[in-house]
């Protein structure tokens, strides 16, 4: 479950990154890999900072580990509270608008291949748990 605000209680094992990519009023989506947790479904670049890294930092290597994408300007969005059954984090939301279409090189390890979607109808693809609710949030719908 996704909090905008702070729970009572609330004990974040991690923190998570994510960008929002946008292209021509599209952004991109990647479709994760089988042995992934929450397999076949669709994300946004993005995942875990590293114990000694800045959020800026971290976003910056998970796009470029997951996208081969180096040079973005990026604009920091908001930080949500998540909370599973097992365990709570920090999500970093991050947007960039893309100049030019990139060309996507995705790491196999860990996904298994990308779309670009308007936000309407990316809401209609299998995503990761609560990604509806940030690109809600994110493009106002």
């Amino acid at each position: 479950m996704l909090y905008i605000e702070k729970p009572e209680i609330f004990n974040p094992k991690f923190e998570v990154v994510g960008c929002f990519m946008e292209y021509k009023n599209e952004f991109l989506l990647l479709l994760r890999q089988d042995h992934k947790n929450e397999p076949n479904t669709y994300g946004i670049p993005g995942g875990k900072v590293w114990a000694w890294e800045k959020i800026d930092v971290a976003i910056r290597r998970e796009i470029k580990e997951e996208t081969w994408i180096e040079e973005v300007n990026l604009e920091y969005f908001k930080e949500v509270y998540v909370r599973y059954p097992t365990y709570d984090f920090i999500y970093h939301m991050y947007s960039t608008k893309l100049k030019y279409e990139p060309e996507i090189k995705i790491n196999p390890e860990e996904h298994k291949s990308y779309i670009w979607r308007k936000p309407i109808d990316a809401l209609k693809e299998n995503l990761i748990e609560d990604l509806d609710v940030c690109i809600k949030m994110f493009y106002k719908i």
